[in-house]
């Protein structure tokens, strides 16, 4: 699916060690932040936390996530952000796909290193 999805130019990024099952992810790595392409292949729970900002677009499928205590769905078109700091939570679809760009030069590394 990754492959329809993202052309040559992403797909051809190292990959990203996302420890979540049936993510495929790729990462564009910066001095100062990261943009992630990521697929799901499953759906996936994710707990409360909080990083750095956040800001994604949904290319695929449905994410829920609570930002700040506050319930909201996107998909395929919707964008979302969160503030540095702020607690968030969701759940990821199988078959979710976004562009997500972090704020933070080492919120993943490459796979292998």
């Amino acid at each position: 699916m990754f492959e329809a999805l993202f052309p040559p130019p992403v797909t051809s990024l190292p990959q990203a060690d996302i420890p979540l099952p049936g993510v495929t992810a790729y990462l564009s790595q910066a001095p100062d932040h990261q943009i992630i392409f990521m697929v799901f292949s499953q759906d996936i729970d994710l707990p409360e936390h909080a990083h750095a900002a956040q800001w994604g677009v949904v290319f695929e499928g449905r994410i829920d996530l609570i930002i700040d205590g506050v319930f909201s769905t996107f998909r395929k078109g919707d964008r979302y952000f969160i503030p540095a700091g702020v607690k968030h939570s969701g759940k990821i679809y199988a078959g979710y796909a976004d562009m997500t760009y972090f704020d933070q030069p080492d919120r993943y590394a490459c796979k292998g290193n």
